[in-house]
């Protein structure tokens, strides 16, 4: 076990607990620029460690009923046969020996810098949608919410194959703007059901190319767990309004910093 994978580990869960964000947008750069981990490796390993770190919270959700298991299936209608399709393209590109890291890194920058923009514009891409000022939206809201529900399942399922990034914000961004009358409790409890098995068949698929390292799994887990617990009872003391902009930014500037 390495000491200082397992105190990254603490620090990007105790961010998580405090802040909400999903670990993959700030687990795998930190694996990749920080460790010198190969990218395939860091995406592989935190899609698992996402799909453990996530699930205890979709539990409390459900006791709650806080999930919409009608647009979890919708999303997971377009997100699965998106993830093994990606999974099946990079096992290909790797039984042909071609080096797919820079497919990896360029879909991480992407995400990172989504992620970044839809942390900032959420509350206001809510409004718009739900005002339904302009006929196309409300079109969209009537008639071509469940494809496009399902799309957006796809755009996910890509993400987060390729990046571990999208499952958390990405996928929120989508259901507080197809779905702007729900509570947003309902929101982050859908966003969650949904991200647990995405991440989850995501990474069994990475297992199966080979790239999971599991010494290092267990490293991040142990600091990880923790970090989580401790955030969740510091971030009552921190608004949103502070943390967002300061977490929103941070992604910004790694996801420039990756596409160089």
């Amino acid at each position: 076990m390495d000491i200082y994978l397992t105190i990254a580990g603490f620090i990007v869960g105790f961010i998580v607990g405090m802040t909400g964000v999903g670990g993959g947008s700030l687990m795998t750069p930190i694996l990749v620029l920080g460790f010198g981990i190969k990218p395939a490796i860091a995406v592989g390993t935190d899609l698992l460690y996402a799909a453990i770190t996530k699930s205890g919270g979709v539990f409390v959700h459900q006791k709650n009923k806080n999930i919409l298991w009608k647009v979890v299936l919708l999303l997971s209608m377009g997100s699965i046969p998106a993830s093994l399709a990606s999974i099946l393209l990079i096992k290909q590109l790797d039984a042909a020996g071609i080096n797919y890291d820079n497919i990896i890194m360029t879909t991480l920058s992407i995400a990172l810098i989504l992620t970044a923009l839809f942390l900032i514009t959420r509350d206001q891409l809510r409004k718009f949608s739900s005002r339904e000022k302009f006929n196309a939206i409300k079109l969209m809201h009537r008639k071509y919410r469940k494809p496009i529900t399902i799309f957006a399942g796809v755009l996910i399922g890509v993400l987060v194959t390729l990046s571990s990034v999208g499952a958390g914000v990405i996928g929120a961004a989508f259901l507080f703007f197809l779905y702007p009358k729900f509570k947003t409790i309902q929101i982050v409890g859908t966003d969650l059901a949904h991200a647990i098995p995405i991440t989850a068949i995501a990474g069994l698929g990475h297992a199966h190319i080979g790239t999971v390292d599991y010494t290092l799994l267990v490293s991040l887990l142990i600091g990880s767990l923790p970090g989580i617990y401790l955030g969740s009872h510091f971030g009552t003391f921190l608004p949103d309004k502070v943390m967002r902009p300061v977490l929103a930014s941070m992604l910004l500037v790694i996801g420039v910093r990756l596409v160089f």
